[in-house]
C-alpha cells in the first residue's frame, strides 16, 4: 500500500479554510459529527444578539422588527437550497419525530385505502421512525395503518398495491449504507404509493435532489451536518405537487390560514405553512438560521468528494494496522455506497470507543458492539485521521480499553 501524505491532503483541500468558522479544541479530534455537528462561532454570536439585544431589548417588538415570525419560512428556503427543493416545499419547525407523524398522516390521507394501508421499512431503520409508524398503527388502527418490515435488499421488490408509503433513511444510522432514494421513489410511484425520506444523516454532508427523485416527502434535523446545535428544530419537506390537498392532523394556531385573527375554527394556511403547529422556538431556529450560512460559498459536491476521501483514508490506514482484522468493518466497502460515517464491528467496541474518547478522539458508539466514526468535511482534517489512528493503535497495543472504568455504561453513548 502507498504511504498516505496526509498533510498534503491537507493542503490541497478546497474546504481547509471553513475549519477556522467553527470552535474546536485544540486537544480533541472530532468524529461524531453525525451525531452532533461542531459549534459555528457565528451561531455564539447570533444566539448572543438574539438573546441580548433582539429580546433583551426589543422584547416583543421583536417578532415584527426582527422577523421572528417569518423564521419558519425564511430557514426553510435555505435548507431547500441544500436538499434539491424549492423555497416553498420546505419548513423548519418540530422535530424530526413529530414531522413524520405528520407526513405519515399525510400519506395515509392522501392514498390510503381499506386495501392500500402499509407503511413499508426498513428493519434497520432509525428506531424513531420506526416507533413513530407505530404509533400511528396503534391511533388509527391496523385497517388504516400497517407497518411492514424487510431488509434493506428487498425494499424495491417489496412494494406492492398494499403500501401507501415508502419509508427510508438515505443513509443508515448504524452501517451508514446509502439507499437510492430515486430508484425507491420510483418503485413506489409504480405501485401508486408515495415515498418519505429521512435526511437525518445526509443533508449537508451530500447532494441531494429531492424534486429531480420526485420523493413526495422528506424529514431531516439540523443538529448533525448542519451544525444548528443540540435539539436544534427539524424541517419538513412536502412536494409542491401535494400542497393543494396537504392534510395533517396536528391543527396548531401557526399552520392556521390567519393565526392572530383568533378563530375558534381551524382554516389551514396554504402550502407548506400548514406544516407548522405551534410557536417556533425563537432562539433555536437563529441558531439554524445562522447555522445555515456555513454553506453559503460552499458546494455540496466539493463536501461529498472530500467525505469520501476522509472515510477512504481512514478505511485504508486502519486496514494497514496489525491488529485490523479485530475490526470489522459493516458500512459498504466502497466510499461512493456510504455516506460520511464508517462503523466497524468490535466485542469491546464500547469501550474502545471509551478510551478514544479519553484520549480527545471522539467517536461514539452503537449497540449492539458497534463504533462509529462520522466525518464533517467542512472542519475534519486529514492529518486528524492520522493522529486518531496513531492513538487507536496504541490503545489496542496496550489494551487500554480494558480498563475497569469502561465496564460501566454512561447513559448517552
Amino acid at each position: 500500500m502507498n504511504q498516505i501524505d496526509y498533510a498534503r491532503l491537507d493542503r490541497d483541500d478546497p474546504l481547509a479554510h471553513k475549519r477556522e468558522i467553527f470552535e474546536l479544541p485544540n486537544d480533541t479530534i472530532y468524529f461524531d459529527g453525525n451525531s452532533l455537528g461542531a459549534l459555528p462561532k457565528i451561531v455564539a454570536q447570533t444566539v448572543n444578539e438574539t438573546t441580548r439585544e433582539q429580546w433583551g431589548n426589543d422584547l416583543i417588538k421583536s417578532w415584527n422588527q426582527h422577523d421572528w415570525v417569518n423564521l419558519p419560512t425564511i430557514v426553510g428556503a435555505k435548507i431547500a437550497h441544500l436538499i434539491g427543493a424549492q423555497s416553498n416545499e420546505v419548513i423548519c419547525c418540530d422535530s424530526i419525530s413529530v414531522n413524520l407523524f405528520k407526513v405519515i398522516c399525510a400519506a395515509i390521507n392522501a392514498v390510503g385505502s381499506e386495501k392500500r394501508r402499509v407503511i413499508l421499512s426498513t428493519r434497520d431503520n432509525f428506531p424513531t421512525d420506526l416507533y413513530m409508524v407505530q404509533g400511528v398503527e396503534s391511533f388509527l388502527g391496523q385497517q388504516r395503518c400497517e407497518l411492514k418490515l424487510v431488509d434493506e435488499a428487498e425494499l424495491v421488490d417489496a412494494v406492492d398495491e398494499r403500501t401507501v408509503a415508502v419509508l427510508a433513511t438515505e443513509v443508515n444510522f448504524r452501517t451508514g449504507r446509502r439507499l437510492d432514494l430515486q430508484q425507491l421513489s420510483q418503485a413506489a410511484h409504480a405501485q401508486g404509493a408515495l415515498m418519505i425520506a429521512d435526511l437525518a444523516h445526509s443533508a449537508g454532508v451530500m447532494p441531494i435532489q429531492l424534486s429531480q427523485w420526485q420523493v413526495d416527502y422528506a424529514v431531516g434535523c439540523t443538529y448533525k451536518y448542519l451544525n444548528a446545535g443540540p435539539g436544534a428544530p427539524a424541517f419538513v419537506y412536502v412536494s409542491q405537487r401535494h400542497h393543494a390537498k396537504l392534510k395533517q392532523p396536528l391543527q396548531g394556531w401557526f399552520g392556521h390560514l390567519n393565526p392572530f385573527a383568533f378563530e375558534p375554527e381551524y382554516q389551514s394556511a396554504k402550502g407548506i405553512r400548514q406544516m407548522l403547529v405551534g410557536t417556533p422556538p425563537v432562539i433555536s431556529m437563529q441558531a439554524v438560521n445562522a447555522a445555515l450560512e456555513c454553506f453559503n460559498d460552499v458546494s455540496l459536491a466539493q463536501v461529498r468528494a472530500k467525505s469520501m476521501q476522509l472515510t477512504h483514508t481512514f478505511q485504508q490506514s486502519l486496514a494497514a494496522q496489525d491488529w485490523s482484522s479485530d475490526f470489522e468493518l459493516i458500512s459498504p466497502s466502497h466510499a461512493e455506497q456510504r455516506g460520511s460515517q464508517l462503523s466497524y464491528a468490535h466485542p469491546n467496541a464500547y469501550e474502545i470507543c471509551q478510551a478514544l474518547i479519553e484520549r480527545g478522539v471522539i467517536a461514539d458508539f452503537r449497540a449492539p458492539n458497534y463504533i462509529r466514526f462520522g466525518f464533517a468535511p467542512l472542519y475534519n482534517q486529514f492529518q486528524e485521521v492520522e493522529r486518531a489512528i496513531a492513538i487507536l493503535a496504541d490503545i489496542m497495543s496496550t489494551e487500554a480499553y480494558r480498563d475497569p472504568r469502561w465496564q460501566t455504561r454512561s447513559t448517552v453513548t
